[in-house]
Protein backbone atom coordinates (compact mmCIF):
# COMPACT_ATOMS: atom_id res chain seq x y z
CA UNK A 1 0.00 0.00 0.00
CA UNK A 2 2.72 2.70 -0.27
CA UNK A 3 1.36 3.61 -3.40
CA UNK A 4 -1.49 4.53 -1.25
CA UNK A 5 0.46 6.64 1.41
CA UNK A 6 1.82 8.53 -1.12
CA UNK A 7 -1.21 9.14 -2.79
CA UNK A 8 -2.97 10.38 0.95
CA UNK A 9 -0.03 12.57 1.78
CA UNK A 10 -0.30 14.68 -1.50
CA UNK A 11 -3.68 14.76 -1.32
CA UNK A 12 -3.79 15.91 1.98
CA UNK A 13 -2.70 19.37 0.60
CA UNK A 14 -5.84 19.25 -1.30
CA UNK A 15 -8.73 19.11 1.04
CA UNK A 16 -11.86 20.99 1.26
CA UNK A 17 -14.75 20.90 3.25
CA UNK A 18 -18.32 22.00 1.68
CA UNK A 19 -21.05 22.00 4.11
CA UNK A 20 -24.03 22.43 0.99
CA UNK A 21 -26.88 24.36 -0.63
CA UNK A 22 -28.33 22.54 -3.21
CA UNK A 23 -28.45 26.00 -5.49
CA UNK A 24 -25.21 26.37 -5.70
CA UNK A 25 -24.15 22.97 -5.08
CA UNK A 26 -26.81 20.64 -7.73
CA UNK A 27 -27.91 21.09 -11.01
CA UNK A 28 -31.95 19.47 -11.72
CA UNK A 29 -31.01 17.23 -14.78
CA UNK A 30 -34.40 16.37 -15.46
CA UNK A 31 -38.14 15.66 -14.81
CA UNK A 32 -39.41 18.34 -16.10
CA UNK A 33 -40.46 20.21 -12.99
CA UNK A 34 -40.52 17.27 -11.16
CA UNK A 35 -37.20 18.03 -8.89
CA UNK A 36 -37.55 21.28 -6.93
CA UNK A 37 -35.39 23.03 -4.52
CA UNK A 38 -37.12 24.61 -1.79
CA UNK A 39 -36.23 26.68 1.74
CA UNK A 40 -33.40 28.77 -0.07
CA UNK A 41 -31.41 25.84 -1.49
CA UNK A 42 -31.66 24.32 2.17
CA UNK A 43 -34.23 21.45 0.70
CA UNK A 44 -34.49 19.51 -2.24
CA UNK A 45 -37.52 17.27 -3.61
CA UNK A 46 -37.34 14.59 -6.40
CA UNK A 47 -40.97 13.05 -7.69
CA UNK A 48 -42.21 10.33 -9.59
CA UNK A 49 -45.28 9.82 -11.55
CA UNK A 50 -46.84 7.33 -14.09
CA UNK A 51 -45.21 9.88 -16.87
CA UNK A 52 -41.87 10.06 -15.33
CA UNK A 53 -39.61 10.51 -12.69
CA UNK A 54 -36.66 12.91 -11.26
CA UNK A 55 -32.98 13.52 -10.91
CA UNK A 56 -30.02 15.68 -9.95
CA UNK A 57 -26.09 15.88 -9.65
CA UNK A 58 -23.42 17.80 -8.68
CA UNK A 59 -21.71 20.64 -10.19
CA UNK A 60 -18.32 19.38 -8.44
CA UNK A 61 -17.09 15.98 -9.20
CA UNK A 62 -14.94 14.56 -6.52
CA UNK A 63 -11.44 12.66 -6.19
CA UNK A 64 -12.23 11.11 -2.80
CA UNK A 65 -14.21 12.65 -0.18
CA UNK A 66 -16.72 11.81 2.63
CA UNK A 67 -20.04 12.60 1.53
CA UNK A 68 -22.89 12.84 3.62
CA UNK A 69 -26.74 13.20 2.50
CA UNK A 70 -29.86 13.15 4.72
CA UNK A 71 -32.70 11.15 3.06
CA UNK A 72 -36.35 11.06 4.02
CA UNK A 73 -37.47 8.49 1.11
CA UNK A 74 -40.70 7.63 -0.12
CA UNK A 75 -43.55 6.64 2.29
CA UNK A 76 -46.40 4.36 2.15
CA UNK A 77 -47.11 2.06 -0.90
CA UNK A 78 -43.35 2.61 -2.68
CA UNK A 79 -43.50 -1.00 -4.41
CA UNK A 80 -41.77 -0.38 -8.07
CA UNK A 81 -40.01 2.72 -6.89
CA UNK A 82 -36.28 3.52 -6.83
CA UNK A 83 -35.01 6.13 -5.08
CA UNK A 84 -30.48 6.17 -6.03
CA UNK A 85 -27.82 7.97 -4.46
CA UNK A 86 -24.39 7.17 -5.67
CA UNK A 87 -20.81 8.59 -6.66
CA UNK A 88 -20.29 7.77 -10.46
CA UNK A 89 -17.74 8.96 -13.22
CA UNK A 90 -18.52 8.43 -17.08
CA UNK A 91 -17.84 5.77 -19.79
CA UNK A 92 -17.87 2.00 -20.05
CA UNK A 93 -14.82 1.45 -17.79
CA UNK A 94 -16.25 3.62 -15.42
CA UNK A 95 -16.29 3.46 -11.25
CA UNK A 96 -19.30 4.01 -9.08
CA UNK A 97 -20.52 3.66 -5.53
CA UNK A 98 -23.87 3.00 -4.62
CA UNK A 99 -27.14 3.38 -2.33
CA UNK A 100 -30.27 2.23 -4.04
CA UNK A 101 -33.55 2.03 -2.05
CA UNK A 102 -36.08 -0.11 -2.99
CA UNK A 103 -39.43 0.69 -2.31
CA UNK A 104 -42.28 -1.84 -1.23
CA UNK A 105 -45.58 -2.46 0.10
CA UNK A 106 -46.71 -0.30 3.03
CA UNK A 107 -45.40 -2.38 6.39
CA UNK A 108 -42.92 -4.00 4.76
CA UNK A 109 -39.81 -2.60 4.82
CA UNK A 110 -37.02 -0.93 2.20
CA UNK A 111 -33.93 -3.03 0.59
CA UNK A 112 -30.83 -0.67 0.88
CA UNK A 113 -29.36 -2.12 -1.74
CA UNK A 114 -25.48 -1.13 -2.23
CA UNK A 115 -22.79 -1.68 -4.95
CA UNK A 116 -19.46 -0.93 -6.14
CA UNK A 117 -17.79 -0.67 -9.68
CA UNK A 118 -14.06 -0.52 -10.06
CA UNK A 119 -13.11 0.09 -14.08
CA UNK A 120 -16.70 -0.80 -15.42
CA UNK A 121 -16.95 -3.85 -13.07
CA UNK A 122 -19.78 -4.37 -10.60
CA UNK A 123 -21.66 -7.50 -9.36
CA UNK A 124 -20.50 -6.45 -5.94
CA UNK A 125 -24.45 -6.24 -4.50
CA UNK A 126 -24.80 -6.29 -0.89
CA UNK A 127 -28.33 -5.60 0.28
CA UNK A 128 -29.92 -5.02 3.93
CA UNK A 129 -33.34 -3.71 6.00
CA UNK A 130 -32.64 -0.49 7.85
CA UNK A 131 -33.45 -1.11 11.32
CA UNK A 132 -35.87 2.25 11.82
CA UNK A 133 -38.82 3.15 9.37
CA UNK A 134 -36.71 5.48 6.45
CA UNK A 135 -39.87 7.64 5.74
CA UNK A 136 -40.73 8.66 8.66
CA UNK A 137 -37.74 11.17 9.33
CA UNK A 138 -34.92 12.05 7.69
CA UNK A 139 -31.52 10.05 8.00
CA UNK A 140 -27.88 10.27 7.47
CA UNK A 141 -26.44 8.66 4.43
CA UNK A 142 -22.72 8.53 3.97
CA UNK A 143 -20.12 7.35 1.74
CA UNK A 144 -16.66 7.56 3.03
CA UNK A 145 -13.86 6.94 -0.36
CA UNK A 146 -10.41 7.23 0.36
CA UNK A 147 -7.48 5.75 -1.04
CA UNK A 148 -7.29 2.13 1.04
CA UNK A 149 -10.88 2.05 1.41
CA UNK A 150 -14.76 2.72 0.83
CA UNK A 151 -17.54 2.37 3.75
CA UNK A 152 -20.88 2.67 3.25
CA UNK A 153 -22.56 4.18 6.65
CA UNK A 154 -26.12 5.22 7.87
CA UNK A 155 -26.41 7.12 10.47
CA UNK A 156 -22.79 7.34 11.23
CA UNK A 157 -23.34 3.24 11.35
CA UNK A 158 -21.04 1.47 8.82
CA UNK A 159 -22.83 -0.93 7.16
CA UNK A 160 -20.56 -1.96 4.91
CA UNK A 161 -16.66 -1.64 3.70
CA UNK A 162 -14.80 -2.48 0.43
CA UNK A 163 -10.65 -2.25 0.74
CA UNK A 164 -8.20 -1.23 -1.87
CA UNK A 165 -6.80 -5.17 -2.32
CA UNK A 166 -5.31 -3.77 -5.72
CA UNK A 167 -2.22 -5.85 -4.69
CA UNK A 168 -4.96 -9.32 -5.23
CA UNK A 169 -5.51 -7.82 -8.56
CA UNK A 170 -8.79 -6.43 -7.80
CA UNK A 171 -9.37 -3.08 -9.18
CA UNK A 172 -10.05 -0.05 -6.88
CA UNK A 173 -11.82 3.31 -7.56
CA UNK A 174 -8.62 5.89 -7.18
CA UNK A 175 -7.95 7.35 -10.95
CA UNK A 176 -11.40 8.91 -11.85
CA UNK A 177 -12.95 11.58 -10.85
CA UNK A 178 -16.90 11.11 -9.77
CA UNK A 179 -19.95 13.42 -9.33
CA UNK A 180 -22.85 12.82 -6.78
CA UNK A 181 -25.93 11.47 -8.83
CA UNK A 182 -29.24 10.86 -7.09
CA UNK A 183 -32.86 10.02 -8.89
CA UNK A 184 -36.37 8.78 -8.14
CA UNK A 185 -37.55 6.56 -10.71
CA UNK A 186 -40.45 3.39 -11.91
CA UNK A 187 -38.46 0.04 -11.77
CA UNK A 188 -41.41 -2.18 -11.15
CA UNK A 189 -39.92 -4.43 -13.58
CA UNK A 190 -37.15 -5.69 -10.87
CA UNK A 191 -37.54 -3.42 -8.11
CA UNK A 192 -39.96 -5.13 -5.54
CA UNK A 193 -40.00 -8.51 -4.94
CA UNK A 194 -38.37 -9.30 -8.72
CA UNK A 195 -40.50 -7.44 -10.34
CA UNK A 196 -44.01 -9.58 -8.78
CA UNK A 197 -45.54 -6.53 -7.33
CA UNK A 198 -45.97 -3.23 -9.67
CA UNK A 199 -46.19 0.14 -8.62
CA UNK A 200 -49.88 1.36 -7.56
CA UNK A 201 -49.50 4.80 -9.39
CA UNK A 202 -52.83 5.61 -7.63
CA UNK A 203 -50.25 6.62 -5.01
CA UNK A 204 -48.50 9.29 -7.51
CA UNK A 205 -47.15 11.66 -6.74
CA UNK A 206 -44.21 9.62 -5.04
CA UNK A 207 -41.61 11.96 -3.28
CA UNK A 208 -38.20 11.94 -1.23
CA UNK A 209 -36.48 14.81 0.24
CA UNK A 210 -33.24 15.56 0.68
CA UNK A 211 -31.75 17.70 3.34
CA UNK A 212 -27.78 19.32 4.95
CA UNK A 213 -25.75 17.84 2.53
CA UNK A 214 -21.96 17.99 3.32
CA UNK A 215 -18.80 17.27 1.42
CA UNK A 216 -15.78 16.85 3.04
CA UNK A 217 -13.56 16.19 -0.02
CA UNK A 218 -11.01 16.10 -2.96
CA UNK A 219 -12.63 18.55 -5.60
CA UNK A 220 -11.59 17.66 -9.53
CA UNK A 221 -11.95 20.40 -11.80
CA UNK A 222 -10.36 20.86 -15.42
CA UNK A 223 -7.72 18.06 -14.86
CA UNK A 224 -6.37 19.00 -11.10
CA UNK A 225 -7.17 19.56 -7.79
CA UNK A 226 -9.57 22.79 -7.41
CA UNK A 227 -9.54 22.37 -3.62
CA UNK A 228 -7.92 25.05 -1.52
CA UNK A 229 -3.82 24.47 -0.10
CA UNK A 230 -5.16 26.41 3.20
CA UNK A 231 -8.31 24.45 4.19
CA UNK A 232 -6.19 21.75 5.07
CA UNK A 233 -5.98 20.64 8.87
CA UNK A 234 -5.90 17.63 11.03
CA UNK A 235 -9.34 17.93 11.41
CA UNK A 236 -10.50 18.29 7.82
CA UNK A 237 -8.53 15.81 6.24
CA UNK A 238 -9.00 12.60 8.61
CA UNK A 239 -11.26 10.94 6.72
CA UNK A 240 -7.98 10.53 4.19
CA UNK A 241 -6.59 8.74 6.68
CA UNK A 242 -9.80 7.30 8.23
CA UNK A 243 -10.55 3.24 8.66
CA UNK A 244 -13.01 1.22 10.78
CA UNK A 245 -11.48 1.41 14.64
CA UNK A 246 -12.20 -1.66 16.96
CA UNK A 247 -15.78 0.28 18.31
CA UNK A 248 -17.06 0.47 14.68
CA UNK A 249 -16.01 -2.99 13.04
CA UNK A 250 -18.26 -4.20 15.82
CA UNK A 251 -21.06 -2.17 14.56
CA UNK A 252 -20.54 -3.37 10.91
CA UNK A 253 -20.47 -7.03 12.37
CA UNK A 254 -23.61 -6.33 14.60
CA UNK A 255 -25.07 -4.58 10.79
CA UNK A 256 -23.94 -7.21 9.02
CA UNK A 257 -25.25 -10.32 11.31
CA UNK A 258 -28.89 -8.52 11.64
CA UNK A 259 -29.69 -6.94 8.72
CA UNK A 260 -27.86 -8.25 5.69
CA UNK A 261 -30.25 -9.63 3.69
CA UNK A 262 -27.82 -10.49 0.39
CA UNK A 263 -23.90 -10.63 0.23
CA UNK A 264 -22.52 -11.67 -3.27
CA UNK A 265 -19.24 -12.56 -1.27
CA UNK A 266 -21.50 -15.70 -0.14
CA UNK A 267 -23.36 -16.64 -3.73
CA UNK A 268 -21.75 -19.82 -4.46
CA UNK A 269 -24.17 -20.48 -6.67
CA UNK A 270 -23.82 -17.45 -8.59
CA UNK A 271 -19.84 -17.85 -8.44
CA UNK A 272 -19.39 -21.91 -9.34
CA UNK A 273 -16.19 -20.92 -10.18
CA UNK A 274 -15.36 -19.26 -6.80
CA UNK A 275 -15.84 -16.64 -5.72
CA UNK A 276 -14.18 -13.22 -6.37
CA UNK A 277 -11.18 -12.68 -4.82
CA UNK A 278 -11.62 -9.44 -2.56
CA UNK A 279 -14.24 -12.07 -0.77
CA UNK A 280 -11.47 -13.91 0.66
CA UNK A 281 -9.76 -10.91 2.57
CA UNK A 282 -10.44 -10.34 5.81
CA UNK A 283 -13.11 -8.09 6.32
CA UNK A 284 -13.82 -7.13 3.04
CA UNK A 285 -17.20 -7.26 3.24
Amino acid sequence: MASSSILVLMLSMFVVASAGNFNQDFDITWGDGRAKILNNGQLLTLSLDKASGSGFQSRNEYLFGKIDMQLKLVPGNSAGTVTAYYLSSQGSAHDEIDFEFLGNLSGDPYILHTNVFSQGKGNREQQFYLWFDPTADFHTYSILWNPQLIIFSVDGTPIRQFKNLESRGVAYPKNQPMRIYSSLWNADDWATRGGLVKTDWSQAPFTASYRNFNANACVWSSGSSSCSKNSSSSTSNAWLYQELDSSSQEKLKWVQKNYMIYNYCTDTKRFPQGLPPECTATNNS
